[in-house]
């Protein structure tokens, strides 16, 4: 593939021209491709509903699991989507019955709303949460690998930690602590929200009990995209958070000529028994489902690869430009770094005031408090331009 034209490709990008966007780690845009597809479902959907559901979804449900699936590195019976990461971590903690007493480990930096998610499966299940502590500046995946094995005990029955930390967007090896968790008979439970296109993703090879993540974010797919992976010999382990209509799955495998099926096999709904006894949940909107090939499809057209070595080159700029420049101190370190990259703040302004002094410049990007200090984290996608940098870099200047 010859050399990538950037600007063409942001001019794909639905974005608002008065707002500089730095963050995509919260909340991707749409490519208008992306946004038309997901338009024209919609659209489909509004004009007969029953049809939709009932005759046009099941191939295009069917088709979106085996694409998301080959995508993700894994295969369609292991695909459930979900509406977001949190749904599917909620899914996994809620579903998961694990051997009391005993406890959930998960590092010091993990999503504050999935750290509650899983307080609530302990204090339900007579388990405690302990946390370990993360080398958050190391270059060596190994030092991070060693700080949770010490942590784990015989009490541990399940280790959670992100793929990619939110706060600083570190890569943290995943695959490498699931092994470790399987060597003592630990569940693993990933929280990937970030992990697509971010990372060269293979959820096989990650081989987690159970991998979760989003696809609004780096694969720009749309809002209410999510998925849950599970892991060999996971398969029966979850209970569903909605009894629906897929919740007897032995009583209902049928497929698409009538025939009975087993448990993996596609059925007549463009699931399997056992994805729609987890997935079904009564009547919503399944489009940003069915709308994830074209969102995969317009990223492949630029080339994965190309697409992480341009998110290099920006994350390079962002720490000349904010780190030396500004002289903010670098908070993610750039040997386990990707499409985000933190710096810490000096002490002054608090959160709220410089969230409401940044958005009043229209920058688009977090101030995360973390417990001893503020940190703002960059986010650099392939359509995110260096002058938007420099306009950050200016805007810092100011507000600081």
């Amino acid at each position: 593939m010859g050399a990538i034209d950037w600007a063409a490709a942001r001019r794909q990008i639905i974005l608002d021209p008065t707002v500089t966007m730095l963050n995509t780690g919260s909340f991707g845009p749409l490519p208008e491709p992306v946004f038309a597809r997901a338009t024209e479902l919609r659209r489909r959907l509004a004009a007969g509903p029953t049809d939709f559901y009932v005759r046009q979804a099941p191939p295009l449900l069917w088709e979106a699991r085996e694409r998301t699936a080959a995508f993700l590195g894994t295969t369609a019976p292991r695909l459930v989507f979900t509406s977001n990461v949190s749904a599917a971590i909620n899914l996994v903690a809620s579903g998961l019955r694990l051997n009391a007493p005993g406890e959930i480990l998960m590092s010091d930096h993990e999503y504050g709303a999935m750290i509650w998610c899983w307080e609530r499966a302990a204090q339900r299940q007579g388990l405690t949460i302990r946390t370990f502590p993360l080398p958050t500046m190391t270059s060596d995946p190994a030092e991070i690998v060693a700080s949770a094995a010490r942590a784990m005990t015989p009490r541990t029955r399940a280790l959670f930690f992100s793929h990619v930390l939110s706060p600083t967007g570190l890569v943290l090896p995943a695959k490498e602590l699931c092994a470790e968790a399987r060597r003592r008979g630990i569940a693993s439970v990933v929280d990937g929200a970030h992990a697509p296109v971010y990372v060269p993703l293979n959820v096989s090879d990650v081989n987690a009990d159970f991998y979760t993540g989003n696809l609004h974010k780096w694969l720009l797919a749309p809002s209410g995209a999510g998925f849950l992976a599970i892991g060999p010999g996971n398969e029966d382990r979850l209970q569903p958070l909605h009894v629906s209509w897929g919740y007897f799955a032995d009583k209902y495998p049928i497929s698409d000529s009538g025939q009975s099926v087993g448990p993996d096999a596609r059925d007549a709904y463009g699931s399997t028994p056992r994805t729609r006894f987890l997935e079904f949940e009564g009547t919503r909107d399944i489009c940003p489902w069915l709308a994830v090939p074209a969102a995969i499809d317009f990223q492949t057209a630029l080339g994965f690869d190309n697409v992480r070595a341009r998110i290099a080159e920006l994350g390079a700029y962002t720490r000349k430009v904010i780190g030396d420049g500004v002289g903010l101190p670098l908070a993610t370190p750039p040997a386990l770094g990707g499409a985000m990259t933190a710096f810490e703040l000096p002490p002054g302004p608090t959160a709220p005031e410089l969230r409401k002094e940044l958005w009043a410049r229209r920058v688009e990007i977090p101030v995360i408090e973390r417990p001893t200090r503020l940190l703002v984290r960059v986010s650099h996608h392939f359509y995110t331009t260096e002058a938007e940098i420099d306009r950050l870099a200016e805007v810092l200047r100011e507000v600081l």
